[in-house]
């Protein structure tokens, strides 16, 4: 039998390829000649290009502007002409220095990741846009990738979603033209009660009145680049990055999972497949809605290959999993009550999981 392990990341202690090889090690401990294939997935949020890696893109590593403007050193992932950018690698939460910055943290760095892939030869981009630090509409980006936002005095605005208020007028002339796709399970709009900054604002530092002002400058920011755009789902993804890459940059919005899945050569990986077992650290209400679970599930289930999910913790029912294609969950929760254990310990449990899926599937399955 060949089984395919495809899982997400496990967030705050296992990378999706740690998830798979610990998954790997547990069936091969019951089943030592199962033929198991290791593909790590991501949905555009953090461990995307390391999950391209996984599948055979190349990494680069080059500088760029961290969501405060300091120096970091970024990654994307390239094959051929596709560059595969992650957002969180340069302006993620994870990247802040210090505190969070709500209204001064920016996008710029994702620019420069995006430019250099340009320079390297680079003709499509996939933009996994998610764990952003920044909520200034995408502005950053674009100026790192040569358009000038001015203020009423002629003069460039300094980085981040406050300063938007300020902008007089767009100059595109020196902008880079880039064929851009955004890959994100994220429909808000860019402004308004489900917008950027009042849904995703306050997990990024902004303090009520905080999220007053990145609101009304993201509603003006919109009104000067696009304001047919700002309604589009997805326009609030990464802080409004998903609206400037869409009405600036004419990129087009696909749903992470599948557009990551594609890229990974999933469907490839599927042939002559018996079992897949994905997962991610929680498997929740959110799984159901685009998460990389989900999608894996249901490229098995198209294929009429049953799917089985590992994850730290599980808090659907029977009926939600079956809803979305996964026969059924095993959770690290099962095994070690104490969530501060199955973070710590998550590896070593994980494959203990596994062994316990091994020994119930393929007991079954027989």
């Amino acid at each position: 039998m060949k089984v395919l392990v495809a899982p997400d990341k496990f967030k705050g202690s296992l990378t999706a390829g740690e998830v798979a090889s610990a998954v790997a090690s547990g069936l091969a401990d019951v089943h030592p000649g199962l033929v198991v294939r290791e593909l790590p997935v991501a949905d555009g949020g953090d461990g995307t290009v390391d999950a391209a890696v996984a599948a055979g893109f190349r990494r680069v590593r080059v500088p760029a502007r961290g969501p405060t403007g300091g120096p970091v050193t970024a990654s994307y992932a390239v094959r051929g002409d596709t560059a595969v950018v992650e957002l969180a690698e340069a302006s993620g939460l994870h990247r802040l220095p210090g505190p969070p910055e709500p209204l001064t943290a920016t996008s710029a760095g994702t620019g420069d990741v995006i430019a250099a892939a340009v320079r390297a030869g680079c003709r499509r981009i996939v933009l996994g846009v998610g764990g952003s630090a920044c909520t200034d509409g995408g502005a950053g980006l674009l100026a790192a990738l040569g358009a000038r936002l001015l203020d009423d005095t002629g003069r460039e605005l300094p980085f981040g979603g406050a300063a938007l208020s300020r902008l007089a007028s767009l100059d595109l002339a020196g902008l880079s033209k880039v064929d851009i796709e955004l890959a994100s399970d994220v429909d808000n709009p860019l402004y308004g009660p489900g917008g950027a900054a009042v849904v995703y604002g306050p997990q990024k530092g902004a303090t009520p009145a905080d999220v007053e002002t990145l609101d009304a400058a993201l509603r003006h920011w919109a009104s000067i680049a696009g304001p047919e755009f700002a309604s589009r789902p997805g326009a609030g993804a990464a802080g409004g990055v998903g609206f400037a890459a869409m009405a600036v940059l004419g990129a087009r919005m696909r749903p992470g999972i599948e557009l990551l899945l594609e890229l990974l050569g999933f469907d490839t990986a599927l042939t002559g497949t018996s079992l897949v077992i994905t997962g991610e650290g929680s498997l929740d209400e959110q799984t159901l809605s685009g998460k990389a679970p989900a999608g894996v599930a249901a490229a098995a289930a198209a294929r009429g290959i049953p799917c089985l999910a590992v994850s730290g913790r599980c808090l659907l029912t029977a009926g939600q999993l079956a809803g979305a294609g996964i026969s059924a969950a095993y959770a690290l929760t099962d095994l070690e009550p104490d969530p501060a254990r199955c973070m710590a310990e998550a590896a070593p449990l994980l494959r203990r999981l596994a062994r316990r899926v091994a020994l119930d599937y393929f007991s079954l399955s027989r």
